[in-house]
């Protein structure tokens, strides 16, 4: 079966904190599909954090960095005007669809101009099939390109940001154009219907982010170590989890709690656990390598995750296959994947006492722990499997390529 040649564009590739992204692109591979790797902007150092990270952007192409050159941003605009009609389509699409105001001209100016050396990029290499993950600004250049190129687009969408302003956004429009739309979730496909045209609905298709669940060792669950995987930022509740632990120190004095990621609260977070005095019972690792947090995960007992908004965390499948007991808030996609009192405990965002009470609950109970990690397992390699996800994205593809 011949499979088409795609593109896959988001702003950043390859980041430490989307290796879903990266997941799915290797196994779209595996199944046959060429795909070449597109990002908006370059990746920062700090995001190079294993071997994967760092092959994946030496062969990505960098569309600001090609902008950059003048004769190569002329020339591939020369190129798109070959077709007068579609190039004034689409500028007149950049323009119908910027945000309010002056900046949100300008800026959609610029996505326009990101959006003709994309075009000629993917067009120079025959490419069948655009698709964007995450909505934002490099959908709108996804889009336009698409516009531009006459190459169909589809696109990932996540949430929960992109919802804060979907008219800004314009995620209508972007779902009106596009072959089809992956919701990672229902809540996610819910919360678009709510946007887009309901004669666009058909279009909006579940495909979950997936793992390799093979990938990851059943954890020891013995002791007293907790694990958090994320950005560390506001949104994912650390502080919360850091008054949790302080509540719990007293009863669990072999408690300990390792952070792996990085962000721009690092510096309070570390000032806050000094504060309550969690220092010795702290640990901030930094971004680590999809191969470090996987041993990670297999030397701890619970898995934490206290955000305020998610969309279905793809660090909780990896929790839960390698058959950790995981503790989250109960948000928006998240009761998809774990089951209250079955493969991890839910509690309400933004309550440091329920999430002590739901720790305590696990800490005090081996037993229990064991039970839910066999069953998170279970669950993931039932609906959350890469393979099985990419097969429905390749289907998809080869849909609109037929």
């Amino acid at each position: 079966m011949s499979r088409p040649k795609l593109a896959y564009l988001t702003g950043e590739y390859p980041r430490a904190s989307d290796t879903f992204i990266q997941r799915e692109v290797a196994a779209l591979r595996a199944m046959g599909h060429e795909v070449l790797t597109c990002s908006i902007r370059t990746t920062g150092a700090e995001h190079l954090v294993g071997p994967e990270q760092r092959a994946e952007h030496a062969q990505t192409f960098k569309v600001l960095e090609a902008c950059r050159a003048p004769l190569r941003l002329l020339r591939a605009h020369a190129r798109c005007l070959r077709s007068p009609s579609r190039y004034l389509r689409a500028l007149a699409l950049a323009w119908r669809t910027a945000p309010k105001g002056l900046k949100g001209r300008v800026y959609n100016l610029i996505y326009f101009a990101e959006a003709g050396v994309l075009a000629d990029h993917l067009a120079a290499a025959g490419v069948q099939h655009l698709h964007n993950h995450i909505a934002k600004a490099s959908c709108t250049v996804a889009m336009l390109a698409s516009e531009l190129s006459g190459i169909p687009y589809s696109f990932t969408i996540h949430g929960p940001d992109i919802f804060f302003e979907p008219h800004h956004w314009r995620i209508d429009e972007k779902t009106r154009r596009a072959q089809f739309v992956a919701c990672i979730s229902a809540y996610c496909r819910a919360q678009l219907m709510c946007f887009a045209d309901a004669a666009d609905w058909p279009k909006l298709r579940i495909v979950h982010c997936g793992i390799d669940p093979e990938r990851y060792a059943p954890a020891a669950q013995s002791g007293q170590s907790l694990l958090f995987v994320g950005r560390l930022a506001g949104v994912k509740g650390v502080p919360v989890l850091l008054r949790a632990l302080a509540d719990l120190a007293p009863r669990h004095p072999d408690l300990r709690l390792r952070l792996i990621g990085d962000g721009p609260e690092r510096g309070a977070l570390e000032r806050k656990a000094a504060e309550l005095g969690l220092t010795q019972r702290v640990e901030f690792l930094g971004y680590r390598s999809q191969a470090e947090v996987a041993e990670a995960l297999s030397a701890a007992d619970i898995f934490v995750l206290p955000s305020f908004a998610e969309g279905v965390p793809v660090v909780l499948m990896e929790a839960m296959a390698a058959q950790l007991p995981v503790v989250t808030t109960r948000i928006a996609g998240v009761p998809e994947l774990v089951e209250h009192g079955a493969s991890g405990l839910l509690v309400p965002p933004g309550e440091a006492g329920a999430l002590a009470a739901a720790l305590d609950s696990l800490l005090s109970d081996p037993d229990a722990r064991r039970r839910m990690g066999a069953a998170g397992r279970a669950k993931v390699i039932a609906e959350f499997d890469i393979k099985t996800e990419a097969a429905k994205l390749s289907a998809l593809f080869s849909e609109g390529s037929a």
